[in-house]
């Protein structure tokens, strides 16, 4: 083989080997470029994740908010039905008090009713004022048993939140003014509180 040929078949290796190489850049070069393009994100995608996590973070609220207006009118509810109770309750405790001091003075009514019809057939003062006595003594031990008690005003110093003056009259001695010297009418309390304040005659 003469020079000439072998210098033509070096020279188209060359070529061959030239292209092929070439032909490997450009069919790598593709591949990197869709690597890198998929790794890196557009703004419009980091856009529209941001979006999608500030959707689902709004439903979280919505969904709590919700839960706790549900709550809220239960326990209203619960509240209103205890207000009920309560009121109802309180109504019937009032109604059962008052029931039960009524009943109490009952018996009382009776030893009047029988004392008024003694008082017909008796022209006897002194058995009509002792029959008038225990009645008396009887309707008394029952307020004080219920927790009305009369006060204790005659010879006592005068007190504005429990007495009331209706006349003052010169005090004969210094150690008398402000002292309560008659009662007009007795004051009573119920279990500690002013039930009707005493009115009184007072020295000044």
């Amino acid at each position: 083989m003469s020079n000439k040929n072998k210098d033509k078949d070096k020279e188209q290796e060359h070529k061959l080997n030239q292209e092929q190489t070439e032909n490997t850049e450009v069919n790598n070069t593709p591949e990197e470029n869709q690597t890198e393009e998929t790794a890196e994100t557009t703004p419009e995608e980091n856009e529209l994740d941001e979006l999608s996590k500030l959707k689902s973070l709004v439903t979280e609220h919505e969904s709590q908010i919700e839960s706790q207006k549900k709550e809220y009118l239960f326990l209203m509810a619960e509240f209103d039905n205890f207000r009920k109770r309560t009121l109802r309750e309180r109504t019937e405790l009032v109604k059962t008090a008052a029931e039960s001091a009524f009943k109490g003075l009952l018996p009382i009514v009776d030893d009047f009713e029988r004392g008024l019809a003694a008082i017909k057939d008796s022209a006897d003062a002194d058995t009509v004022k002792e029959g008038m006595e225990l009645i008396y003594n009887k309707l008394i031990k029952y307020l004080e048993k219920s927790g009305v008690k009369a006060m204790n005003t005659t010879g006592e110093a005068f007190d504005a939140e429990i007495h009331e003056a209706v006349a003052l009259v010169p005090a004969t001695e210094e150690k008398m003014k402000g002292i309560i010297i008659d009662t007009i009418e007795k004051g009573y309390t119920y279990n500690d509180k002013i039930l009707r304040h005493a009115k009184v005659v007072v020295c000044q």
